[in-house]
């Protein structure tokens, strides 16, 4: 969801300044959706990030995505799943599955954070 494009006027002429994309869970607080993100999980990302999420190895851990990005978390995840992260092996899931599926796994994600 992005906001007016940059060199837009406002209604009264002047310039409007680019927002920046707004990164918020359409499934938040959802527990029907927080099964269905599970299974996605499972079935697309637990061969590397462990069943569940489930995981060892504190950079491929799942269950500390709050810890290290705080209120930043909904971007991070979202970014880092549509454009992967090929230095550490993580393909870009953009082409593969939708953003609201995305979203899905993030809720499900959101059950299991480390305090």
């Amino acid at each position: 969801m992005l906001g007016s494009p940059a060199g837009a006027q406002e209604a009264d002429g002047s310039d409007a300044a680019p927002s920046k994309p707004v990164f918020s869970n359409p499934f938040s607080g959802q527990e029907d959706i927080q099964a269905e993100g599970r299974t996605k999980f499972n079935v697309h990302c637990s061969h590397c990030h462990g069943p569940n999420a489930i995981q060892g190895e504190r950079p491929r851990d799942l269950r500390r995505l709050t810890l290290r990005y705080g209120e930043k978390v909904a971007e991070v995840f979202l970014t880092t799943a549509l454009d992967g992260r090929p230095d550490k092996g993580m393909p870009p899931w953009r082409n593969v599955m939708p953003e609201e599926e995305l979203w899905k796994v993030f809720t499900f994600l959101g059950t299991v954070q480390k305090k």
